[in-house]
Order: C-alpha cells, then structure tokens, then sequence
C-alpha cells in the first residue's frame, strides 16, 4: 500500500491562469504537486515579459467582460451571445469527427508560434527539466509542446464539458495528456481527434482538506453534520437510515449538527451576480436576525464586490449580524481565498452558485443551489449536476425564506447532498498524483456519468 501524498523529493510544474477562479482552483488543490515553490501563474509571474502580459491582458478583459455583460437589461444578453459564440461548445449528438481546429485553436496558435507567448515561461521550466508539467488552462500546455519542453505535459479539464479550444491543432500528433473531469470529457476528447491513451479519468482536483485521503474521513464527517441540518424533520434519515449506516455509520451521524444552518454564496472571479447575494439576504432577513440561519457572503479577493456586500446588508437593516450570521469573505490574494474557502466549506450546509467549477464540489455531499450560468460551458456543467442528482435551479430569491425551507423539511436537499456524495467523484487530487508518479491507484474509476 503506498502513501497518497507527494513524494517530496519528485515534483511537478504545476501552471494556472488567473482568470476567473475555476484554473487556479484547481492548482491550488495539486499544490503538493508543486512543493514550497507553490504554483506558476502563467499571466503573471515575476519577470513576465510586457509583451506576453498585454497579450494575457486582452485575453481576461474578454472573458471579464462577457461576464458582466450578461445582467445588463436589452443589450447585455445580445451582446455576451455574441462574445460567448467564440468558445461554444458544439452539441455532443449526433457523434461526428470534431477534430478540425476551431477558430480559437488557429488564433491561440498564431500567438504562440508568431509572436512568442508562453516562450519565456517554457524557457524557465526548462530549469528543471526533469519535473512534468501540469496545466489548468490550455495556452501553457501548448505552449510547451510548441517549445519542445522536454519532460511530460498534462492538462486538467475543469468543466464537465469542453470546447475544441483545449485540444491542439493536430490532436493526433500531440503528446499532450488530458485529466478528464468526468466521462462526458473523456467522450468528448475521443471526438476531438485525441487517442485514448493520453486521456486520463481522475474527476475534478479538490483540496485534500476536504476529502481526508482514499477513505474520505473528512468527507463522511462534514456529511454527517450537514444532514443534521438538511433534514430536519428527519425524513430523509429515517428513509434511508440502512444506507446510511452502511456508508458513515454511528461515528460519522451526530445527533445534532455543530453549526447552524449555513449557506455560502459565491460570485464569480468577475464579480457578476452580487446582487442576487443581497436578494437572498432580503428573503430571510427575519432568520438571520434569529441566527436561525447564517449566511456567508463570498466576494473572494475583490474588495468593491465585499464593500457592495456590506453596505447592501447595513440598508436592509441587518448591520448588526455582519460578522455574526452574515459573515462577508474577502481575502487578501488568491491563495489565502482558497484556503479561506476550504475552511468555509466544512460548515457549509448548502452552495449558492452559478454553475461553475463548483459544481464538482456537490462530490463533498453538499447540495447546490444554481444562479444563472455565465457561459456555455456553464450550461453543461449545470446539465452534468443536474444528471447527477446534486443541485437544482435557484427558485425565485425574493421568496427564498419559502421555497427553501420547504425544500429542507421535505429531506429533498438532504437527497441532493447524498446523491453528489455517491455519484460526483472526489479524489482527482489523489489520482492526478498517481498518474504524475506512474504509480498504481488503489482508488476506483469514477463513474462514467454523462
């Protein structure tokens, strides 16, 4: 039996990008990969040249754009339709040969090979040449390949589907390898023309924090607390009280959670949605006054999205509970934001999200409540956790103190965390390593789901 950590004296590259949350998220939870050096982030490391960061600059305006556009009434839904269009992802039936590059893939390339990014990046991991690279974004990856890095090169998908983007211009001739998110990624990237051989299925890299290694300590623990206050009634528990003894057992089933009902609500890396946050806040204002709730208000690194939040809650009455039931989370940088993230997460009963990479966290056993997605490949995120059975489409937010609690006396939120628990995988973090290290997995295969 080997040890599911790091080795010390073997190490990867491990590079993301910081545009948005969901690439950066996921090196953070590889970190051990990377040793005290921590992860590259390939749009802005010490000594990037300017050229290369105008061009990474352009790259996230766009993305940061379309994502504010979206709310704006009449000409916001036209216009992120436009801009969307450019990374769409094209339906998966009928099944065809998708493997002619996009668009995308041939302006990616062009900058790459005609005006040289990603070349200085590549240069300085040849300083340790005997690392492989891993990269949760494509621009790294390709760029590697194009500057003949000369150790192995892997890229971690991280959605539940993906656009022709992420695969090479000639995916047959690449030697780049794929940690798939799940089995409609693995499909996918057989359609876009890449071998099977260099696809990997691992589920999403999550921070081993919250997983507690192969038997899922701190997973069955959290659980146990959450279905305390996500089935209230008990009707959930009492229904299938046999599976659950079977799956935690006595040790994992307190008779009474260690916090009170919780809810996180996260916007995006563009700050988009906050207003939904306040909404939600509106609705249970009587609760939270109560403490019969607690809510925590997620603005990540972004100080005018935390100061929004602030002032929002001080007009809606409730200054009083900042800092009590209503707890607004902003980190000083983004390491400290996922670190601070994880530590929210263990109380967290219920995620309030648009359909991110956070969507893979229903695996954890929490239940998802789903914003509007931002993006197509939002929608199929939203699609996958749907199949699952770990979230469901928000209701109207004015009416939250209804609908959602209606939801918990029905045990219906308790299923939906259960359902993310046995269906969502949970340990690419620990299978990512495996493959890394060549070594035999003593984990099983995610499941397939579509």
């Amino acid at each position: 039996m080997h040890s599911h950590a790091a080795p010390k004296n073997k190490r990867a590259w491990v590079v993301a990008v910081d545009m948005g949350y969901g690439h950066e998220r996921a090196a953070y939870a590889l970190r051990d990969l990377a040793g005290p050096q921590g992860y590259i982030i390939a749009n802005n490391y010490p000594g990037i040249p300017r050229e290369d960061k105008r061009m990474w600059h352009e790259g996230k305006s766009v993305y940061e754009t379309i994502s504010r556009l979206k709310p704006l009434p009449v000409i916001g839904p036209y216009v992120f339709e436009v801009l969307d269009s450019l990374q769409r992802i094209p339906q998966f039936y009928p099944r065809r040969d998708l493997s002619e590059p996009s668009l995308q893939v041939r302006q990616t390339y062009s900058l790459i090979e005609k005006r040289g990014l990603g070349r200085d990046l590549v240069e300085r991991l040849r300083e340790h040449p005997d690392r492989p690279l891993v990269s949760t974004f494509f621009i790294p990856a390709f760029a590697a390949e194009i500057y003949d890095y000369p150790n192995d090169i892997y890229m971690v998908v991280c959605d539940a589907d993906m656009s022709r983007a992420w695969v090479a211009k000639d995916p047959k001739k690449s030697r780049i390898k794929y940690f798939a998110s799940n089995g409609r990624v693995v499909e996918r990237l057989k359609l876009y023309g890449v071998p099977e051989k260099n696809i990997f299925l691992t589920g999403f890299p999550m921070p081993k924090e919250l997983i507690g290694g192969p038997g899922s300590s701190i997973i069955k623990r959290d659980m146990g607390n959450r279905l305390c206050n996500l089935d209230p009634s008990g009707a959930f528990r009492m229904r299938y009280a046999e599976t659950l003894d079977l799956f935690l057992g006595n040790k994992y089933c307190p008779a009474k959670a260690d916090h009170p009902l919780t809810i996180t609500f996260c916007v995006g890396g563009a700050g988009a949605q906050k207003q939904l946050g306040i909404n939600i806040c509106k609705s249970l204002r009587r609760r939270l006054k109560h403490h019969d709730v607690q809510i925590n208000l997620v603005a990540g690194v972004r100080a005018e999205v935390a100061r929004f939040f602030r002032d929002e809650v001080k007009t809606l009455g409730l200054g009083k509970e900042l800092g009590k039931s209503i707890n607004v989370m902003l980190a000083e940088d983004r390491p400290a934001y996922f670190r601070e993230f994880s530590q929210t997460l263990r109380a967290t009963d219920l995620l309030w999200t648009k359909p991110s990479e956070l969507s893979f966290y229903t695996g954890l056993g929490i239940p998802l409540i789903l914003a509007p997605s931002v993006g197509s490949q939002e929608d199929f995120n939203r699609l996958w956790l749907q199949q699952v059975g770990g979230g469901v489409a928000q209701n109207d937010e004015r009416y939250t103190d209804e609908w959602l609690f209606d939801w918990l006396q029905s045990g219906g939120l308790a299923r939906m965390a259960w359902n993310g628990f046995i269906e969502a995988p949970t340990h690419g973090t620990y299978r990512i390593e495996d493959v890394i290290f060549k070594r035999p997995s003593e984990l099983e295969a995610p499941s397939m789901i579509v």
